[in-house]
């Protein structure tokens, strides 16, 4: 494999006429902050006085939130649910300055990730969710379709929740419309993705489909494998302190992660993915937005939560 280092400068291309489409799960991110002094009598918990609560949009919500931190125009396809918490994502994503369409399916709940955090930990994570319906996506599908000339990339943000039933026919017709078409992935079914522009696994999520590799040179040979079976232009893993690595049919490129304080890694495949999709579609080449997208992660692991990296602190890594 071979391995690089990042250039002294590397230019952030003009975003500002990038139009980027979302479609995938979005949730309600809670967050729950208090203080834990005390043991429960009950069990051996701790007990956590609450003392301040936030939300911010979650996954593909967050995805678009990121695009548009960037510089980007973003549109958001996805499905929330008739109740408060859909209300209350859908003002959280319109004062973020993405255009949303979301489909409302009264047959479930919005999804909803709470955690508890206490002295700058979490303590734990609480989950809600419903997949929605068929009838809602069929729909979204057609507004899928209808979207495709206003954008210039495509982003398929899959949380696992139902949200991207009809997936392999949007990566067939976004492909035909000749826009790429970016993959964040869940669960162990690559095959859906097959024809995707390029596909974002994490370690763990790589492991999950290819198994247990026993060294650089086993790695490099069941990503690539993947990549041809799945007919992908590129797989791209991000491997947390070790970088990220990018394959394609011409080889494959390792480059170091961007050293700074971890503080969440919650939702730094978003910004990842949410940065690639952004400078491809300003007109950036691949090799050039992985270096940007591995520059974002490091700016967003240094936040708490869900967060975004913005263009001008890109701007300001240089």
């Amino acid at each position: 494999m071979s391995a690089s280092s990042a250039p002294a400068r590397l230019a952030v291309p003009e975003t500002a006429r990038a139009r980027v489409l979302i479609v995938g799960d979005v949730m309600l991110d809670r967050y729950w902050f208090g203080d834990a002094s005390r043991v429960s009598p009950e069990a051996p918990v701790p007990v956590v006085l609450v003392e301040r609560e936030e939300a911010r949009p979650g996954g593909a919500a967050n995805v678009a939130r990121n695009c548009v931190a960037l510089g980007a125009a973003a549109q958001l396809l996805s499905v929330i649910g008739d109740d408060e918490h859909g209300r209350r994502l859908a003002a959280l994503v319109n004062e973020s300055g993405v255009r949303a369409s979301f489909h409302t399916d009264a047959s479930m709940p919005t999804t909803v990730k709470l955690r508890v955090i206490a002295r700058q930990q979490q303590l734990i994570r609480i989950d809600f969710e419903t997949p929605p319906s068929g009838e809602v996506l069929a729909s979204k599908l057609a507004e899928f379709e209808q979207a495709l000339p206003t954008c210039d990339a495509v982003i398929l943000s899959d949380y696992g929740k139902g949200g991207l039933t009809h997936i392999e026919r949007m990566i067939a017709l976004a492909r035909a419309a000749g826009r790429p078409v970016l993959v964040d992935p869940k669960g162990d079914d690559y095959a859906r993705y097959h024809g995707a522009t390029l596909v974002t696994p994490n370690r763990a999520e790589l492991r999950e489909v290819v198994g247990t590799w026993k060294d650089d040179a086993d790695f490099l040979r069941r990503a690539q494998a993947l990549r041809a079976e799945l007919a992908l232009e590129a797989l791209l893993v991000t491997r947390a302190e070790q970088g990220m690595s990018l394959f394609r049919a011409d080889g494959a490129l390792h480059i170091p992660a961007e050293t700074r304080e971890v503080y969440d890694v919650s939702g730094a495949g978003d910004t990842v993915i949410a940065t690639l999709g952004v400078m491809m579609a300003a007109g950036a080449a691949l090799e050039d937005a992985m270096r940007l997208a591995n520059r974002a992660a490091g700016i967003v692991v240094g936040k708490l939560g869900t967060a975004v990296a913005t263009r001008e602190e890109l701007t300001a890594a240089d």
